[in-house]
């Protein structure tokens, strides 16, 4: 019966701009047991199970289609079709912020004199299981009759995300599995308890995993069926727009305002001053001789719940202001899994801690992370955030931090999800205070390398819409301010290209290098060292390399393995494995990522070891 009088419903709204409400459904007062027992790893934010009790309240029959917003925001109508995806009047509306979802609700409730907003997690999820104790509200599946495009892919199909189309839930509720997520007042955080039911902003190690983002529920189209059930939590941050994303609203009691926040994430800094150098076996400084420490892992695997995988690459590194180093990389079962997240480890100069939660937005893949530490103390660190689960789909997003380790919330830079977003580690600040954000301009491995540009300390970017030749580049400035970058693939006669802009990157000119091109599972390391001279790091038929250029990148004199001669086998992680290290053969691929601590110590790590040495242990001296 319900089905039968909302499509005329839904029609009679699209005509009649005076009646503004959206079709709604009572939803009645009562409690249910929210979240899942024993959730396996990629959902643990789904735990524990607690009863909620809720009082009587009315939910929109469907997610609020472009029609209804377009009453409030008639200039939205350009977003349709964005992507292919929703065109039609009564289709889900898509592209909208969660300012833009409270900000139509606002109105809503000013042009009716009713309250109305959008729901909270737990109103959520108690309308989506209707009773229901089941993982779906149909049952422990979810029928593929009801599928759009659940799966993950690459490049998303179009759907039709018509409102309605199938069976309601036993309440009257459509679409609460799939179609578009939808958001919800909360702030993303783990379960607390309340009298209330409203989950509570937790300030414990778990805090760090992302209060600066918004809470979705529902799945969407393009997205593995597992991520519609109706415990699964999902998150983006509020300034999110994308064709995954629309809203449903609810008639009930205005919620109490939210307490502020004054931090989201606390990295803890050591502020002894160590000597970031020193070998932790033989007690050797580096006081300017030759200095080549023993090779020791940085990913090490963390103590209690903090989420780990079996695949952690894609190394960042910076130093600490009061000592010591950060390290950052991504965990995740699968390179284009949704559960993938940022973690860290800091080097106190003898050893690296267990490895933390650094940075996550639930539910989204986390391809690319760099950080930066500034002359003030500063640290930015930066991050591509899917949509879903693929890495072609990113938004690029940054946050910093103060010398003491307070982070700001991470705030997107670039807010569109596509292309030219995925980061890779080494951002370089120029002379004249730019600074410059390598990200891959594409998934395919010859798409070649983006640049952004900050002119004002990294409050605004731009993209120059340029093409450095091969992917995952490394880059430096020269000393009569041209820049230049070597990348993976896009290789020129056989050799590694060399990309040199005179215009700040806007435009490139292309040459081959005297180097070997690399490939699957490597990445290289171009920087300017404290001392003056380019560093290079890479791989060759024979492992790991570094190369000197004292004459801005002419000629490269000096090249040596990375290897003190000492035998050793060692994990190199990722897709490196295990490999010898001696006197002829080094490290045959890894990620790298590199800084240089003030003592003068360069710190290279793999997708696993962390290698320490200085530029007259390089140079032979």
């Amino acid at each position: 019966m319900r089905k039968a009088w909302l499509p005329f419903c839904l029609a009679a709204l699209a005509a009649c701009s005076s009646v503004p409400v959206p079709p709604l459904v009572d939803i009645p007062a009562g409690s249910f047991v929210m979240g899942s027992e024993n959730p396996p790893m990629p959902e643990w934010d789904e735990a524990p199970l607690h009863e909620v009790t809720l009082p009587a309240f009315r939910m929109s029959a469907t997610e609020i289609t472009n029609a209804q917003y377009e009453a409030f925001d008639p200039a939205h109508k350009a977003l349709r079709g964005y992507g292919g995806f929703s065109v039609a009047d009564d289709e889900a509306v898509v592209m909208v912020s969660w300012a833009d979802a409270v900000a139509y609700c606002e109105w809503l409730s000013r042009r009716t004199g009713r309250s109305f907003r959008l729901p909270t997690e737990e109103e959520w999820e108690y309308s989506c299981r209707a009773g229901t104790t089941t993982a779906y509200n149909t049952g422990e599946t979810y029928p593929e009759k009801f599928w759009k495009v659940q799966e993950n892919a690459r490049f998303k199909e179009p759907v039709s995300l018509q409102v309605a189309q199938f069976q309601p839930n036993a309440w009257g509720l459509y679409d609460m599995h799939g179609n578009v997520e939808e958001w919800c007042q909360d702030a993303y955080a783990p379960y607390g308890h309340s009298e209330s039911g409203h989950s509570e902003l937790c300030h414990s190690e778990r805090s760090e995993e992302s209060p600066f983002c918004r809470v979705v529920r529902g799945g969407s189209h393009n997205t593995p069926v597992r991520f519609l059930r109706s415990a699964n939590r999902s998150g983006s941050l509020p300034e999110d727009r994308s064709v995954l994303l629309g809203f449903r609203v609810v008639e009930g009691a205005p919620l109490p305002e939210e307490p502020a926040s004054d931090t989201v994430a606390r990295t803890p800094v050591s502020h002894r001053p160590k000597n970031y150098g020193q070998d932790t076996q033989t007690g050797t400084s580096v006081s300017g001789a030759p200095f080549f420490a023993e090779p020791i892992p940085y990913v090490v695997a963390p103590a209690g719940s903090t989420p780990f995988y079996s695949h952690n690459h894609q190394p960042a590194v910076t130093w600490l202001p009061g000592g010591g180093l950060l390290a950052i990389w991504f965990s995740t079962d699968a390179e284009a899994g949704r559960e993938m997240v940022v973690l860290q480890s800091r080097f106190d100069g003898e050893s690296w801690s267990p490895a933390t939660l650094f940075c996550k937005v639930p539910d989204r893949n986390m391809t690319g992370s760099a950080l930066l530490t500034l002359d003030n103390g500063e640290i930015l660190h930066f991050q591509g955030v899917g949509d879903a689960g693929e890495w072609k789909d990113l938004a690029l997003a940054m946050r910093r931090s103060s010398a003491d380790g307070i982070w700001t919330p991470l705030q997107y830079i670039e807010p569109e999800h596509q292309v030219r977003h995925q980061v890779i580690a080494g951002p370089v600040v120029c002379k004249d205070g730019r600074i410059l954000l390598c990200c891959d301009a594409g998934p395919d491995g010859e798409a070649g390398t983006a640049l952004h540009v900050s002119k004002d300390g990294g409050k605004t970017w731009e993209d120059t819409g340029s093409i450095i030749k091969g992917i995952h580049a490394g880059m430096v400035e020269l000393e009569d301010g041209r820049l230049m970058a070597f990348g993976r693939g896009n290789a020129i006669d056989g050799r590694m290209p060399c990309s040199i802009s005179a215009d700040g990157g806007y435009t490139w000119t292309y040459s081959a290098t005297e180097f070997p091109p690399i490939g699957s599972g490597q990445r290289l390391v171009l920087k300017r060292l404290q001392e003056g001279p380019l560093m290079l790091c890479s791989f060759g038929p024979d492992g790991l390399y570094v190369a000197l250029s004292y004459d801005q990148g002419e000629s490269w004199p000096v090249k040596k393995l990375l290897t003190d001669g000492k035998k050793r086998v060692l994990d190199g992680g990722a897709w490196t494995g295990t490999f010898t290290l001696d006197a002829t053969h080094a490290e045959p691929k890894g990620y790298l990522a590199c800084t240089q601590s003030p003592d003068g110590v360069i710190h290279l790590l793999s997708s696993r070891v962390h290698y320490r040495f200085n530029l007259a242990w390089i140079e032979g001296k």
